[in-house]
C-alpha cells in the first residue's frame, strides 16, 4: 500500500496568501461564508489553533450535528467529512484534500464486507466510526473508541455480534464488556507499530512516567498501559493526573493540546517500530493552512453522497449519538 506524500491542492486562482496574511484570509473566508472550522486532535497544530472546534471523533460528530452553520470545514479525515454529511445533507461540507483517506476505512471495502457478514447472519454490527458510508450503511450501530463499550452494551447479553473494522479496539472492548465479538481483521498503521519490546526499553529510561495508549493499540501495549482511553479520554487523565511524566502511545497531534494543558508536565511520544521518534498519521497530515484557504476559497473538493446511500448510513450514525447523550449503559 503506497502512503500519501502530500496532497493536490486545488487549481490555482491567484497567489494563496502567507503568514498573518493567510490566518486573515481565513477568518474573511469564514465570516463570508458562515462556516465552521472542525479539527481532529491529530491534526497540526496550526490547523488546531484556527480552529472553532478541535476534538475526538464523538465529539466532532455531535458538533457537526448540532452546527448552525452553512459550511463545514472539517479538518480531518475523509470518513469524519462523510459523517458530517450524513448528518447535514443539505450543508455543504468542504474536506482540505480529498486524499486524506484512513488505513482503518480503506481495508475494509463495503462490497468485501457485505461478502463477509453473510458468515454471520443475525449477528448485530457494531463498526467503529472510521469507515466508509458504506459500510456504516451496512451497521446497526457506529461507536467511537470513546463509547464502543457503551455501544456493545447496549445489546442484550447473548446477542451475537460482528465488530468491525479495528481487531484491537474490537478485542479490547471485547475483554472489557466480557463479550465475544466477530471482528473484522482491520488496524490502524499508527497504533500498529507500537510494540511491547520498544516501550519496555522507554519505561526503563523514564521509570516515573505513565504509560497512556489508545485501543487501537495491539493487546500487549494495552496491557502494559497505566490508563487506556480515546484521544480525549488520553488529553482528560494527563490534565487530571498528579504525575509529571507520560509516555503517549497515539498519533502525536494530540501533544499540542497536552502540552498546553500541562505545561509543567514532560511528554514522551511512543517510539513506532518503524525507527523514527514519532508516530504520524499520513493522511492527517495531509491538511494544511493553505489547503484549508483553498478549499474555502473555491468551495472545493466538497463531500458528496448519494442520497440513499446518506439515508441508511444516517440511522446507524444516530443511533450512535442517541446512545452517547442518554447516558444508557
Amino acid at each position: 500500500m503506497t502512503l500519501p506524500i502530500a496532497g493536490k491542492p486545488a487549481a490555482a486562482k491567484g497567489p494563496v496568501p502567507q503568514g498573518e496574511a493567510l490566518l486573515r484570509g481565513i477568518e474573511r473566508l469564514r465570516k463570508e461564508l458562515d462556516a465552521v472550522i472542525l479539527a481532529h486532535y491529530y491534526q497540526d497544530a496550526e490547523i488546531q489553533e484556527i480552529a472553532n472546534f478541535v476534538g475526538d471523533s464523538l465529539q466532532l460528530s455531535q458538533q457537526a450535528a448540532a452546527t448552525s452553520a452553512k459550511v463545514i470545514v472539517f479538518c480531518g479525515v475523509h470518513f469524519m467529512a462523510e459523517t458530517a454529511k450524513i448528518l447535514n445533507p443539505d450543508k455543504q461540507v468542504l474536506l482540505p484534500d480529498l486524499d486524506a483517506g484512513c488505513s482503518l476505512s480503506d481495508r475494509c471495502p463495503p462490497e468485501q464486507f457485505a461478502r463477509w457478514l453473510e458468515q454471520y447472519p443475525g449477528h448485530k454490527v457494531v463498526s467503529y466510526i472510521n469507515c466508509s458510508a458504506g459500510v456504516k450503511a451496512l451497521s446497526d450501530v457506529i461507536c467511537t473508541s470513546s463509547n464502543a463499550e457503551k455501544v456493545v452494551q447496549s445489546f442484550p447479553a447473548g446477542t451475537p455480534i460482528v465488530f468491525a473494522p479495528d481487531r484491537h479496539l474490537g478485542a479490547w472492548v471485547g475483554k472489557k464488556t466480557g463479550r465475544e465479538l466477530v471482528l473484522w481483521p482491520g488496524f490502524c498503521i499508527v497504533h500498529e507499530q507500537f510494540t511491547e519490546r520498544q516501550l519496555t526499553k522507554l519505561k526503563v529510561r523514564h521509570p516515573q512516567a505513565k504509560l497512556i495508549a489508545h485501543p487501537e493499540c495491539d493487546e500487549s501495549v494495552l496491557a502494559m498501559a497505566d490508563y487506556v482511553g480515546s484521544t480525549r479520554g488520553l488529553l482528560e487523565y494527563v490534565k487530571s493526573s498528579p504525575a509529571k511524566s507520560f509516555i503517549v502511545a497515539t498519533e502525536v497531534g494530540i501533544l499540542h493540546l497536552m502540552q498546553k494543558a500541562r505545561p509543567d508536565a514532560e511528554l514522551i511520544p511512543a517510539p513506532p517500530s518503524s525507527g523514527c521518534n514519532c508516530a504520524i498519521c499520513p493522511y492527517m497530515r495531509l491538511n494544511s493552512l493553505e489547503k484549508v484557504y483553498l478549499c474555502m476559497r473555491d468551495r472545493a473538493p466538497e463531500i458528496t453522497l448519494p442520497e440513499d446511500l446518506r439515508r441508511r448510513a444516517l440511522e446507524p450514525v444516530r443511533r450512535m449519538l442517541e446512545l452517547s447523550a442518554t447516558g444508557r449503559p
